[in-house]
Order: C-alpha cells, then structure tokens, then sequence
C-alpha cells in the first residue's frame, strides 16, 4: 500500500511472495534500493540513506526476519532474498534501480545483478566476501558462536520492532547463522557475467580479505575497488562520510569507466643476448 509521510521519511507495506514486507521511502528521481545487512533495520541505515536522498529515491525495504517484516517458517537463503528483492521492485512498478548493498544485503544485490542483470543499473556490494574463501580466519567461527546476549542493540531493535513478538529472535538469529556459515555457492569466475558497474568497498579492518576484494574487482567487466583505512566490518556506521563520498562518486559516474589491467612488465632476452623490457605501458 502507497508509504504515509513521517518526518520526511514515507512508510509503507507491500505483499512480496507472500509475505506483508516494511519498506521506508526517501527523496526523489532515479530509484535506489538500499539492501540492509543481516539483523538490521531500515533505521540502521540512515547514514547512508539520508545522504543518497539527496539525489535518489532511496527505497529500504526490510527483507523477511527483519524490523517489521515477519519471520516465514523455513531456512533463509540469499536466493531467496534476491527474488523477494525483483518481487519487491515489481510490485512498486520499478523496471531498474540502482542497488546499495551491505553484508547480507551486498549479496542479495549482487545475486539480482546477475539473475536479473536488466533490473540493475549500478551496484555497490560493501562489506561482504563471495564465500566463506573470502573471509579472515576466524570469522566463521565468531559468527556461529553469536548469542542474543552478545549483541544488545540488534535484539532490542527486534524485540521493539517485529510482528512475531517477544523471544523469536533467537529463531531469526539462528537461522542467519547457519546462513552465514554455510557455502554460497558463489564463485569468482561468475563475476564475468555481470553487466552493472561494480563499486566493492570494504574497511582495511573488515571480515572480508582484502585479497579477496582485489580478487572480486578484477574478475568483475565494470569493477571499482575502494578500501577505506582503519574501518571495520561496520564501516557505514563508523565512517558514513567516507562511505557515502565513496558511494556518491560512484553512482554519479556518467559512463562506465573501462577496465584495463595493467601491463605486466616481463624481461626477455634477445638473440644477441641484450635483455629488454617489454608490456612496459607504452603504446
């Protein structure tokens, strides 16, 4: 149903495969999705949401499990969150969109890219790896140990927020770890199909291998590659100017840039024995 005004911030509801699905709405033009990291809110995201509605319609709609968007019985898969996410867009009347993702939300919006590349204008996929190769030593092991307990501010935003009332967080929670820690089945050579402009941005400090980002890029036709110093796993949160200036730049692109590896300098020898240099970036 049409979003209700609310401190310039317009909120609405829309069936998606079934499911009774929140969304915020802010500012106006080209339509923007912001896909929000696991356990968020659509409030969670105003950092980033405020300063791109400056230039967009910026749309947040939270994805089954999260704020005010029931649980469904039944594991969550990115799979599934990529088709709620075209369903969402379709039942808005929204033929393409740009699409902001963080963590889970990167994954989401990536798997629309290629799914459904027609849909997807320009991508930034922040703060999260292909698959579990693409995370620090450690990280899977942190995430299956993750209790309510350990993390206050997203329980009590459940708590406030959900339709499924008091105590179902943990189910949510457990079904997000088991999510988290499972392979996704995504690989670095399915990169090449994708079609959109790429920005893979992550903190010096995130769960994502900075390897495995430089990786990403490469493999991607139209890829851009930002890693801000010092910034964690919640970059968006600590360094919301940076990441919006990162991001800003980046939709505001007039054409796709074309990617062009560098030159790989390689030493030969000749038949009189000289040693040259060649793929030196000369023309």
């Amino acid at each position: 149903m049409p979003g209700v005004e609310s401190g310039g911030t317009r909120e609405g509801y829309v069936v998606v495969n079934g499911v009774r699905t929140y969304y915020e709405e802010r500012g106006s033009g080209e339509p923007l999705l912001f896909l929000h990291g696991g356990l968020c809110t659509a409030e969670m995201c105003q950092p980033q949401t405020v300063a791109l509605a400056a230039q967009y319609r910026v749309l947040v709609p939270e994805r089954r499990g999260h704020g005010r968007t029931p649980d469904v019985p039944g594991p969550l898969s990115y799979e599934m969150m990529a088709r709620d996410t075209t369903a969402f867009m379709d039942a808005l009347g929204i033929s393409t969109a740009h699409l902001v993702g963080w963590s889970d939300g990167a994954l989401v919006g990536l798997l629309v890219a290629m799914g459904d590349p027609e849909r997807v204008r320009r991508l930034v996929f922040m703060g999260q790896a292909l698959n579990l190769d693409g995370l620090r030593p450690g990280t899977v092991e942190y995430m299956s140990g993750l209790t309510a307990r350990a993390i206050p501010a997203y329980t009590e935003a459940y708590e406030r927020l959900s339709p499924d009332g008091p105590g179902h967080f943990a189910v949510v929670l457990d079904k997000l770890k088991r999510l988290w820690c499972a392979p996704t089945g995504v690989t670095l050579d399915r990169l090449a199909g994708v079609r959109s402009p790429t920005l893979i941005l992550i903190g010096d400090n995130d769960i994502v291998d900075v390897a495995h980002a430089a990786a990403m890029y490469q493999a991607l036709p139209e890829g851009r590659l930002g890693v801000v110093p010092n910034g964690s796993h919640h970059l968006p949160m600590e360094r919301p100017d940076v990441v919006n200036q990162f991001m800003l730049a980046f939709l505001s692109e007039d054409e796709p840039a074309p990617v062009t590896p560098p030159r790989v300098r390689q030493r030969t020898h000749a038949s009189d024995g000289a040693v040259r240099t060649v793929g030196d970036g000369t023309p």
